[in-house]
């Protein structure tokens, strides 16, 4: 059975590895000519570290990096709004509560897990047939008993399959992701919100800190200096805010727009292709669930490759549609602008974790929670070679 993957990002690679362990003859296709250091940090949390269990990296993975002391959301003079701990979360789901790493430290450990002989750089896909199988690339043409569409938020194979859907829209939101030395005082993971405006920093490592920060900002828009802007935005906040922002560096700032799904797609799949990652529910990243869901769709669709693909969107659609709409829901909190609104939200969040404590934790139960399929007794092992 062969299997042709459209895109060597989180989702692409790790369908790669879970298909391959399978007994699949999987080929990734990835347009650009290496896999270069792309993005910044991203954070996989508990689920997505169960199902990174699945095709033998969840280890690796965790040994990486964890959260740790107090993380919570907090307030731009530095006031906590709601908390708790990894300690607390790891007790709530007996595993880490997240990993907070470098993107390019997971794709390297995918890639090397899936093998350089199954990933062909380079390559750019102009056509997909969901009825036969057949992948159009200016190398060529393949041929698959499944095609796995991972081709990112503007998915040209999504558009191809559904094209009366309308597809992402702007959320609204523009997002700003960086890397930069890690102060000598202790830092703590948290977010901070103000009035449409969020700043969240996370140690990866002894050396590094991962920062990210949104605005409301037109789809489009840029700043010549993109850390004077960031200054502009947050120089009057909570340490240490200000003095990651002055050490960082202009030239390594991404800004990005962020898009969502806001109506989900009817079906993950159609004939032979399966829709995976940000081609199938591109979110905003306010519950850091981009990178997880991915993964998790990845071991999904592998258990249950080889059958009826409707297996996969009934495992899939509902959940994920259900993280892209509660993602949103967030977001359209940390948008609020006028002074009234937002104290009444801030006042809401510090009264709630006062009277319930897990709260934080709570709230993110039904997510956190999720186990992947158990393997049926003639599967292989997890992270064995085919």
């Amino acid at each position: 059975m062969k299997a042709i993957i459209i895109g060597g990002g989180i989702g692409g690679l790790t369908a790669g590895v879970a298909l391959r362990d399978r007994g699949w003859d999987v080929t990734v296709l990835e347009r650009a000519p290496n896999l270069e250091p792309v993005g910044s940090g991203l954070a996989i949390a508990v689920n997505g570290l169960r199902a990174l269990d699945t095709i033998g990296l969840g280890d690796p993975v965790r040994a990486l990096s964890r959260m740790q002391g107090q993380i919570g959301i907090r307030r731009p003079d530095g006031r906590w709004l709601t908390h708790t701990s990894g300690d607390e979360a790891a007790e709530r789901y007996g595993d880490q509560a997240a990993v907070v790493l470098l993107r390019s430290r997971l794709v390297d450990l995918l890639a090397e897990a899936l093998g350089p002989d199954r990933l062909r750089l380079g390559t750019t896909v102009t056509g997909v047939d969901a009825t036969t199988g057949a992948v159009l690339t200016d190398a060529g043409e393949f041929t698959g008993d499944l095609v796995v569409a991972a081709d990112g938020i503007h998915s040209p194979s999504r558009r191809a399959i559904f094209p009366d859907h309308p597809g992402p829209v702007h959320s609204g939101v523009t997002a700003w992701r960086g890397l930069v030395p890690r102060p000598a005082e202790p830092l703590r993971s948290s977010e901070s919100w103000g009035r449409g405006l969020v700043f969240g920093a996370h140690p990866l490592d002894e050396e590094t800190v991962y920062f990210y920060a949104t605005d409301l900002a037109p789809a489009g828009e840029s700043a010549g200096d993109e850390r004077a802007e960031l200054i502009r935005r947050f120089g009057g906040w909570h340490e240490p805010i200000p003095a990651l922002l002055r050490d960082a560096d202009p030239a390594r700032i991404l800004r990005n727009d962020l898009y969502y799904l806001r109506d989900p797609l009817p079906a993950m799949h159609a004939g032979r292709v399966a829709l995976l990652g940000d081609a199938a529910h591109p979110m905003t990243p306010n519950l850091g669930q981009g990178a997880c869901q991915a993964i998790e769709d990845a071991v999904v669709l592998a258990h249950v490759a080889g059958g009826d693909l409707a297996a996969y969107t009934e495992a899939r659609l509902g959940r994920t549609a259900e993280v892209v709409r509660r993602s949103m829901s967030i977001c359209r909190m940390t948008k609020l602008r006028n002074p009234a609104a937002v104290a009444l939200r801030d006042t809401a969040m510090s009264l709630a974790t006062r009277l319930t404590p897990d709260l934080m934790l709570r709230s993110m139960d039904g997510i956190l929670r999720w186990r992947p399929p158990a393997p049926a007794s003639s599967d292989p092992a997890p992270g064995a070679r085919a």
